[in-house]
């Protein structure tokens, strides 16, 4: 009987020891309440882990380059585009399974199976991208798809976050978040006393205006918010959508004081020099459309091409280059090109080179 009795308070207490570890457990700022990882992507689709992921399928540079931003071990990723050409930038992603040729072409789902990845990152809005193809292919077969951008202003923060989250980044996204705020802060305060009717008056055209009638960068697009922050006015930011054709006329009755390119197919970025001088054939294409020659942005030689990096995760980076091209006047002391070297440096452990703006004369 006594016997009995003491097993019965061994047990009791077995029980409240395990509780109150339990209590401790799910109390803990370490773990979530679910004691899961869960991370909601740019289509609003939320993915739960158990634990970090450790095989990582990539496609498109932007999300590689903010994992390095984070920190986040170049190991995990077992597949890649042909997009990690580059072996000064990627020497040791670039040597990594191929599963497609490029971040916006055909999968190569058998390649991609091979890798046995746990997470497919994509894009989530690009329009050469079926993200929602790529989810019903490929979530069948336990492989959780990750749609995030990188390349818009106003959710890289949110993107970024959402990386953090997945690989237990937190620490590193707060450090990354105030660097964001410290170049932020230093070109917004250049404009305190900057008048609206000082803002120069800017159209940029996409890429797809180098085959096409102009195609333009509208209300949400990220150069919207980068062109503002920059100091200047988007002549098309109260027009729906990302981008958008216009008529040749309509831009010339806006007569903008700049025109601005954005040059993701040009030779021009990191490790490329526009050899071709692609950039001059395109402003003299420009210049030469019917009545562009009196347009004040031609006329007073204010024109610029932006290599692609601006409208990645570098673009926090690159707007004291944009700022100060804008409003020289008001960043003469400002080493824009010094926050360019200092993303490679710091992020992609190399040394910048290559050309990363075209520019007529003066602009």
């Amino acid at each position: 009987m006594k016997s009995n009795r003491v097993l019965a308070v061994f047990q009791i207490t077995l029980i409240i020891i395990c509780g109150i570890g339990v209590w401790q457990f799910t109390n803990s700022d370490d773990v979530q309440d679910t004691g899961e990882i869960e991370v909601t992507d740019s289509n609003g689709v939320k993915h739960n882990f158990e634990e970090y992921p450790t095989r990582v399928a990539i496609t498109n540079t932007y999300a590689a380059t903010v994992m390095r931003m984070l920190d986040i071990d170049d190991s995990l990723l077992v597949g890649i585009s042909g997009d990690f050409y580059d072996q000064n930038l990627w020497p040791e992603l670039s040597q990594k399974p191929l599963i497609q040729q490029s971040a916006h072409s055909e999968i190569d789902f058998e390649s991609l199976l091979d890798t046995r990845p746990e997470i497919y990152v994509v894009f989530a809005t690009n329009g050469m991208v079926d993200t929602g193809a790529i989810r019903d292919k490929l979530e069948p077969v336990g492989i959780k798809v990750i749609a995030l951008d990188f390349y818009k202003y106003d959710s890289l923060r949110y993107e970024i976050d959402v990386l953090a989250t997945l690989f237990g980044k937190q620490a590193q996204r707060d450090v990354l978040f105030d660097e964001f705020d410290s170049i932020e802060s230093m070109v917004s305060e250049r404009f305190t006393d900057l008048e609206e009717n000082e803002r120069p008056r800017i159209i940029m055209e996409h890429h797809a205006s180098l085959t096409r009638d102009p195609v333009v960068l509208t209300g949400t697009s990220q150069w919207t918010d980068i062109i503002h922050r920059a100091g200047g006015v988007n002549l098309y930011e109260d027009l729906p959508g990302h981008t958008t054709h216009v008529d040749m006329e309509d831009i010339l009755d806006k007569n903008p004081d700049v025109l601005m390119f954005d040059g993701i197919t040009f030779d021009i970025g990191f490790n490329a020099y526009d050899e071709s001088d692609s950039c001059s054939s395109h402003m003299e294409h420009i210049e030469g459309r019917p009545g562009f020659e009196n347009m004040d942005a031609i006329t007073n030689d204010r024109m610029m091409i932006l290599s692609g990096e601006f409208a990645g995760p570098m673009m926090i980076h690159g707007l004291p280059t944009i700022a100060k091209i804008l409003h020289p006047d008001l960043f003469d002391d400002v080493d824009s090109e010094l926050y360019l070297d200092n993303y490679f440096t710091k992020y992609h452990d190399v040394d910048r080179i290559g050309k990363f703006v075209c520019k007529s004369t003066e602009v």
